[in-house]
């Protein structure tokens, strides 16, 4: 364009830009943020560095969870209460609003007893990433908690709380269940409004909860559960009792898959494999029908998800967050925080900087058609696996194929952080993107590590998988398999 031609332009171009600066005008929907006390967390009280900040926030003495403690990952908006995400970028930020899922749980008498640690911007399956130092596992405090919810997962584990939210874009629920011996559950896509929660894309985004037994994961699910009329992700949503599917401890009539090409993978151990095999042979045992199944695209779930890069990029950083393809509410105030993350690219955990390049030479090298070719892939995936699940009504897999791997050195290369950081993501991220529910339960120890049973279900038959999860569980102490 031509000097002439661009000045031929000015007008309409700064009439539009003057335009949009007028929304400011108009008065915010949202209600004056609510005066709430919160601190920091002292040395003595935070031997795991996985609180981000303390409250003492309750509002009602009767409920479904009166009496009981909840951690929430700390990329949940609390209003009042700071948001840090994992990163310098967000730190200082305050929401004025409550994600939805904070006002079901008040409602129904729990506590907040503060936020969580969460891995910067959510992008890590191990717990070294955050900006506010790594969490570490109270099983070996040398070894990863897993991530990204790397602070519920060791908060719950420690007994520190009596329930946890985590978020889960690949993993981020399952992989700290597994290596902290906690159970966790990464609903149906769409069962829990994610409003009011910073996402990393609204087609992989899910959160849910993290406990000690599976009975108050089912319970917390029951409170957590349903449409808000908000979330745009929630279509065709079917609310089960989850409290009532336990305590059936008969499995009859129940089919369970042990996936094949879940096991033995690279970066994978032994002692993790024949765990997990032993505990869903043993289901066997409370009359369920078990048989090997083989999914042949599960080995290409990495690669078919990896497509999925430049969605996140383009839906956390180029877009600072913003939403252009829902109509979700996203808070200005966020956004534009988060546009200050060009000026701090040097300091992103090595995680980030090696995705964002990947993304931009992606786009350099082939536009997007790799991303498109994914989402087309995808379909192919979730059917494979729908297949599967019309045999059986749950498929049973290793959640990681290792325990919890050994902290990085602060001064690891970038190689090193990386993948710690996406090793663990191996079984986990494809039920993301297929959306389907999967929890983990702890099977076993190894080398005084958990071990985790991963469980995946039809969509919306979280029952079924409580049902078959809290059976399992009331064989045995899981720490004496």
């Amino acid at each position: 364009m031509q000097g002439d031609e661009a000045e031929a332009y000015r007008d309409v171009v700064v009439g539009n830009v003057l335009a949009l600066e007028l929304l400011d005008s108009f008065p915010s929907p949202v209600a004056a943020r609510p005066e709430r006390s919160w601190r920091r967390p002292t040395p003595d009280e935070n031997p795991w560095n996985a609180w981000y900040v303390r409250t003492d926030l309750n509002t009602k003495s009767e409920g479904r969870l009166a009496g009981r403690t909840v951690v929430v990952k700390d990329n949940l908006l609390l209003a009042g209460v700071p948001l840090m995400n994992g990163t310098r970028v967000l730190e200082g930020y305050t929401p004025e609003i409550d994600a939805e899922i904070i006002t079901r749980m008040l409602s129904e008498g729990a506590t907040i007893s503060g936020k969580s640690v969460c891995e910067a911007y959510c992008f890590s399956g191990g717990s070294h990433t955050s900006q506010s130092g790594a969490v570490l596992n109270p099983h070996k405090p040398t070894h990863s908690a897993g991530g990204s919810s790397s602070g519920s997962g060791a908060l719950v584990a420690a007994g520190d709380v009596d329930m946890a939210i985590g978020c889960d874009q690949g993993g981020s629920i399952r992989m700290p269940a597994s290596f902290c011996g906690i159970v966790g559950m990464k609903p149906t896509y769409g069962l829990v409004p994610y409003t009011g929660i910073l996402g990393m894309n609204g087609n992989i985004d899910h959160t849910g909860p993290m406990t000690r037994d599976v009975a108050d994961n089912a319970l917390l699910l029951s409170v957590l559960a349903g449409p808000d009329g908000v979330d745009s992700r929630q279509r065709d949503v079917r609310v089960e009792d989850y409290v009532g599917a336990l305590g059936r401890h008969d499995l009859s009539g129940v089919r369970i898959g042990i996936l094949r090409e879940a096991f033995g993978l690279p970066g994978g151990e032994r002692d993790v494999d024949e765990k997990v095999r032993a505990a869903a042979i043993g289901l066997g045992a409370l009359g369920a029908i078990v048989e090997e199944v083989s999914i042949p695209m599960h080995l290409q779930s990495g690669v078919i998800t990896l497509g999925g890069l430049q969605m996140m990029v383009t839906s956390m950083f180029q877009l600072d967050g913003a939403v252009l393809d829902r109509p979700d509410v996203v808070p200005p105030e966020y956004v534009e925080r988060q546009r200050g993350w060009r000026d701090q690219a040097d300091d992103l955990p090595a995680t980030l900087k090696s995705v964002l390049i990947s993304a931009e030479l992606m786009r350099r090298r082939h536009g997007y058609r790799y991303m498109a070719r994914s989402l087309q892939c995808l379909s192919l995936l979730r059917g494979a696996y729908d297949t599967a699940l019309q045999r059986f009504d749950a498929l049973a897999l290793p959640t990681t194929p290792m325990k919890a791997t050994l902290l990085p050195a602060l001064d690891a290369s970038p190689e090193a952080v990386v993948n710690s950081a996406f090793a663990p993501t191996t079984n986990t991220a494809a039920f993301n993107w297929s959306h389907h529910p999967a929890i983990s339960v702890p099977c076993g120890l190894g080398d005084g590590l958990p071990i985790g049973l991963m469980l995946v279900g039809r969509h919306f038959e979280e029952s079924l998988l409580y049902r078959v999860a809290h059976a399992f569980e009331q064989q045995k102490d899981w720490r004496e398999r």
